[in-house]
């Protein structure tokens, strides 16, 4: 059969917003009827496709009349109640072959991420929270629900919030805790906040120290965006000046092993293991704390595997941190 070129009409590429909403409009005009053309090419008979997909013959028959006319060519050769694909049919079903296997995968993948006892959960927390308190959590929870998988990722409060909005993350630990109209965030704990000095330090033999202390000493900070940066900040305004910044980093083990060479002080949660080369102070005034919180996205549906950590970790409130 000589393949004949359909009449159609196009819209005019004057501007690359309409060829956009020309593809788009041609998306949503195909992908009901992908499914129908690959059954029929498959048997090459119109009934039996019908049969097999359980539609009246009739409804898939104009079904695929109606994708020619879109589409402005002929993919199928009729014989009677047979048919067979032209060239341009052969193309066609290739690609739509490939199409339904990825829309399968993509299913078979999601469905799996929802399985309540194997799905997955994709959650954010601070760096500091990576060494210790999450690895602990994970294993607690996992007690009960071992086949859960999730994924994980370690970044600073802000980045986490905008990864939430985006729909990357389901929950993230972090602080201080969030007040926005959009998210929902459950405050779980406290977390003190000590000045890491170097071991000669003037402060070194102290065990308490006031803040204002430390008014003339050069301070070592994580990066400005970082919930600690922001904590830090406002305790040294509190205290009564503006800490002398003169290293910013991206990790709070990294700020100790400057503080341990003689570069500065640091405000800082303790570490899991303790660091040679340091003294590290309690601060009497102002009070030294942050406060440790989980977010998540308002309105956001939870799986069943999310719903489940979330319990947990609001079941661990007050007892969220390795003592």
């Amino acid at each position: 059969m000589k393949h004949q070129q359909r009449s159609q009409t196009h819209l005019s590429p004057s501007s690359d917003t309409e060829d956009t909403e020309d593809t788009a409009d041609m998306s949503r005009l195909l992908a009901p009827r992908l499914a129908h053309f690959a059954g029929v090419a498959r048997t090459e008979h119109v009934t039996r496709a019908a049969q097999e997909m359980r539609v009246p013959q009739s409804t898939l028959s104009r079904a695929m009349v109606r994708l020619e006319q879109d589409l402005g060519v002929d993919l199928f050769a009729r014989r009677g109640r047979t048919v067979s694909l032209t060239p341009a049919g052969r193309t066609f079903l290739a690609s739509v072959e490939r199409a339904l296997a990825e829309i399968e995968r993509a299913a078979d993948e999601v469905r799996a991420d929802a399985d309540p006892a194997a799905g997955k959960v994709a959650f954010g927390f601070l760096h500091t929270m990576g060494s210790e308190t999450v690895p602990g959590l994970i294993r607690a929870f996992r007690a009960d629900h071992p086949r859960v998988r999730f994924s994980l990722v370690q970044n600073y409060g802000e980045a986490m919030i905008e990864r939430l909005r985006s729909g990357e993350l389901d929950l993230c630990l972090t602080s201080p805790v969030p007040d926005a109209p959009d998210l929902v965030a459950r405050r779980l704990d406290e977390q003190k906040l000590r000045l890491v000095v170097p071991a000669d330090h003037r402060l070194a033999t102290r065990r308490r120290v006031r803040l204002a202390e430390a008014a003339d000493e050069t301070f070592v900070t994580l990066e400005p965006g970082y919930g600690l940066r922001r904590i830090t900040d406002d305790l040294c305004k509190e205290a009564g000046f503006k800490p002398r910044v003169a290293f910013e980093g991206e990790e709070a083990e990294t700020l100790r092993g400057l503080v341990a060479a003689g570069l500065g002080v640091a405000l800082l949660p303790p570490p899991a293991v303790p660091r040679p080369g340091v003294a590290e102070l309690t601060v009497t005034s102002p009070r030294a704390a942050r406060e440790i919180g989980v977010a998540w996205l308002d309105g956001h549906p939870d799986t069943p595997p999310v719903a489940a950590f979330k319990k947990f970790l609001l079941s661990r409130r007050g007892n969220l941190l390795p003592t």
